[in-house]
């Protein structure tokens, strides 16, 4: 039986919608076009000599989701051999620290890459918070108009509290992607209820927010032809649990919003595609054993389901 405050609590939560394969057909992707051109232009910024992957998996599931073109912005160390192992990508070399680790001087190098691009994605594989926050304040002075999207996961997310005072040049062009972990660390205190608090960082950041299956878009974007504000997926299997999982995840939704969809849209679509990515897998193979690479072979037949 609840008590008066568990029932006050429970009136204050909001209502989620749900993304199921309806939804989604009625808030279809954009054309893909006849061109490469026209499917946009993603920019990942990552990968530091331990943890190059990141950054592979995050650009492959960018391209898997229909992105048209691929830069990848990782440790001089390594620039040369994810080359090699993703001949679709440009891959840029940036100055790294004595072990591997890209400086926050290294955004200086980037002007050309941003002012292209469609949509930025900051983290997956960076290794160090202190550079990484340099690297983010550079990039916030550097970007005052273009691209149109930032994403930050894994190690940017850590420093986005410290920088929350200088984030308004960012201000709804921000998708973030925390763990749970992480957005108690966003939100500055441990998460009880998500569909409650969520929306508590979506506001706070001015930013979509996608964590563990929940989507949530800032007040000021509540107007859009999306309508609810607070999504929650209805899929997905545990053994997405796994490493370089949200690499994927991050890159899908990088790779939908340079195609043209809204924030909201590629966060909604990207979680549920990534979700259901794992549900195929673990039919076929088991539910634990799978692997995040797998995942990206997935996600343009469940596209190419969903659009039918």
């Amino acid at each position: 039986m609840s008590t008066p405050a568990n029932s006050r609590q429970a009136k204050r939560r909001p209502q989620a919608e749900a993304v199921t394969p309806a939804l989604l057909r009625a808030w279809p992707l954009p054309d893909g076009g006849s061109g490469k051109d026209d499917r946009g232009s993603v920019l990942v910024i990552g990968g530091a000599r331990k943890t190059p992957g990141a950054a592979l998996l995050a650009g492959v599931a960018a391209l898997r989701a229909g992105a048209g073109r691929l830069t990848l912005a990782v440790a001089e160390s390594v620039a040369v051999p994810l080359a090699i192992a993703l001949p679709e990508a440009g891959v840029l070399g940036l100055p790294e620290t004595t072990a591997g680790t890209v400086v926050g001087s290294a955004a200086g190098s980037l002007a050309a890459e941003l002012e292209t691009a469609d949509a930025v994605l900051v983290g997956p594989g960076l290794d160090d918070k202190d550079q990484t926050t340099a690297l983010l304040r550079e990039l916030l002075q550097g970007t005052p108009g273009s691209p149109p999207c930032i994403v930050l996961d894994a190690f940017a997310l850590a420093s986005v509290p410290e920088l929350e005072a200088e984030l308004a040049p960012w201000a709804g062009r921000l998708i973030l992607t925390p763990n749970i972990t992480e957005a108690g660390i966003l939100l500055g205190r441990e998460v009880e209820d998500l569909h409650r608090q969520l929306p508590e960082v979506a506001d706070k950041y001015r930013a979509v927010v996608t964590c563990q299956g929940a989507i949530a878009e800032p007040r000021s974007s509540r107007a859009a032809a999306s309508g609810a504000g607070l999504w929650e997926i209805t899929t997905g299997h545990s053994g997405l649990g796994t490493s370089g999982s949200g690499d994927v995840l991050s890159g899908a939704i990088t790779g939908l919003r340079a195609r043209g969809t809204g924030n909201a849209q590629a966060a909604c679509w990207g979680t549920h595609l990534h979700a259901a990515a794992g549900d195929r897998l673990a039919s076929r193979l088991g539910g634990l054993g799978y692997l995040a690479r797998e995942l990206t072979d997935e996600l343009p037949p469940l596209m190419m389901e969903l659009s039918a």
